[in-house]
């Protein structure tokens, strides 16, 4: 038997008995039906926030998949090994010719054929994003990359745990912590790490005085005040190993003829190239100067193209994370095993 041969075998295996199973097809059902009703709703609900066409639509289904898959990807993967060792079938398998690599790797490309099956699900109804205008094709096609690429991330994750770790249980759960860090955990140290760097701002200011005799009025000195302000610009990559903010700053943004962004993925965007800019440390407003005015917001697409696409960063780690697991896995199934924990069924 091949490589190839023994993968495939495990991958049919591990397929086939999920398919079986009646809970899988009520749980696919289940998503359909509340996938159906959020983009109908949403057809109707985000033309009120400007957001009209298909585009909004798109990216919040786009999301709602990745939401749901990093739900359900860790209870699929994060039992694959040690669950066939609770129940004895794991031994048989070791002692065929299908090798510790060629085992990880088809059960880790069972648990993400599996997980892609939500997204195969959702294709109508980025269909019907399609006919309701509004959606650039490249739009589409990169988070749709980003999304599998995410899915794969979060099963080799899950296959990785489980053949490290003894009990299912706890490898589901470690997985859906590792799932919670990346996409909690470093919103939390992103905000804590800025709040607790501070920076001195310096403002000094002159307005129109009028409280004068004759009702003239004079401008006033200049007062200087001074005040702290957080610093999240030195910190902005560890937003990147978000998926949801890696997927909207991957994703090409759309724009509107003021410059402002038409779908979730821009707005999610928008708000992280933002974290780059550093805040101006020395501001001076002259408001006796009537020819300089009060600074201009910069729009949207002024802010993506005055900062770095960092998405290629939280990649990266993700793909070290994913492969790091598998590698681990593929090492702590290798036979004859040197060392076993305490408690490992052997047969």
């Amino acid at each position: 038997m091949s490589f190839t041969d023994a993968i495939r075998v495990v991958v049919s295996l591990e397929l086939r008995q999920r398919v079986r199973a009646k809970s899988w097809y009520i749980l696919l059902g289940v998503y359909v039906v509340i996938v159906a009703a959020i983009s109908i709703l949403l057809l109707v609900a985000l033309p009120a926030f400007g957001w009209a066409g298909g585009g909004g639509v798109l990216s919040t289904i786009v999301y709602f998949v990745l939401l749901l898959g990093t739900l359900v990807t860790p209870a699929l993967s994060g039992n694959a090994v040690n669950g066939d060792r609770a129940e004895g079938t794991l031994a048989t398998t070791q002692v065929t010719q299908v090798s510790s690599t060629a085992l990880i790797l088809g059960k880790f490309l069972a648990a993400w054929i599996s997980a892609l099956a939500f997204l195969a699900a959702s294709v109508p109804f980025l269909a019907l994003c399609f006919v309701v205008g509004g959606v650039a094709f490249d739009t589409l096609l990169v988070s749709l990359v980003v999304l599998v690429f995410e899915l794969g991330v979060v099963a080799a994750v899950g296959v990785g745990l489980s053949a490290l770790l003894t009990r299912p249980i706890f490898s589901i759960v470690v997985t859906y912590l590792v799932v919670a860090a990346l996409s909690i955990g470093t919103l939390m140290v992103f905000v804590l790490a800025g709040i607790a760097t501070q920076s001195t701002v310096t403002s000094t200011t002159r307005y129109q005085d009028y409280s004068g005799s004759n009702g003239e009025s004079v401008c006033s000195q200049w007062e200087t005040t001074t005040y702290t302000t957080p610093r999240f610009d030195p910190y902005w990559s560890i937003l990147m190993a978000n998926p949801y903010v890696l997927l909207a700053d991957a994703t090409p943004t759309q724009y509107n003829a003021q410059g402002d962004v038409e779908d979730l993925f821009g707005g999610i965007k928008v708000g992280a190239r933002q974290a780059q800019i550093a805040p101006e440390l020395d501001r001076r407003y002259d408001y006796c100067d009537t020819t300089d005015g009060y600074p201009e917001s910069k729009s949207a697409k002024q802010v993506v193209d005055s900062t770095v696409p960092g998405w290629f960063v939280g990649g990266l780690i993700h793909l070290l994370l994913g492969a790091g697991m598998v590698g681990l896995g593929i090492r702590a199934t290798r036979t004859p095993a040197r060392k076993l924990a305490t408690g490992s069924r052997i047969a």
